[in-house]
């Protein structure tokens, strides 16, 4: 029973330090922030994306108001000659005009997937190199983590962070010059 009390202890004991350890190291850790968005805005490359970008996002709505300037004509159309034709010419022709609707919100979809690949090719070497920047920073400051400040649609992760931490951890301003920004 003596030695059953003993390893018992020596069990508890060992498994108090296993959750002690780990609490101390991270009380060692430095973790960094970077407003990666604020970066990027800045960085002069991006003005050549969002131009390349705008006439991606004009050439394909043209060519949208183009075909749907087609599909509304071929309405029209078909809405003026559908009382003097046949029952089985009528369903054709509602057939065809919606397959032309189909054919037309397909076209959106593709339209839309097209600038979303775009935007995310011309985007992933200004990425890249503000990534890079972050680790170069990270690894002069001495940091163990850095956490990015918002997430990719805006939305605020940190809080808050009072003057003297953000003073010490953002590294916003490193990260930029770091980029020649």
């Amino acid at each position: 029973m003596k030695n059953l009390s003993i390893v018992f202890i020596t069990l508890i004991i060992a498994a108090s330090t296993l959750f002690v350890a780990p609490a101390a190291q991270a009380q060692d850790m430095k973790i960094g922030f970077v407003e990666p968005r604020a970066i990027l805005e800045r960085m002069p490359e991006m003005r050549a994306v969002q131009q390349r970008l705008q006439n991606l996002v004009e050439r394909k709505q043209n060519e949208l108001v183009t075909k749907e300037r087609e599909l509304q004509t071929e309405i029209e159309l078909f809405q003026q000659r559908a009382s003097v034709i046949s029952e089985q010419a009528r369903q054709n022709e509602e057939e065809r005009l919606m397959q032309l609707d189909q054919d037309f919100r397909q076209l959106q979809n593709q339209a839309q997937q097209e600038i979303e690949q775009q935007r995310a090719n011309l985007m992933a070497p200004l990425l890249q190199q503000i990534q890079e920047s972050i680790n170069n920073v990270a690894a002069q400051r001495g940091l163990d983590y850095v956490l990015n400040t918002t997430t990719s649609t805006g939305d605020v992760i940190i809080l808050y962070v009072s003057p003297q931490v953000q003073a010490e951890y953002d590294i916003t301003d490193a990260v930029m010059a770091d980029l020649d920004i």
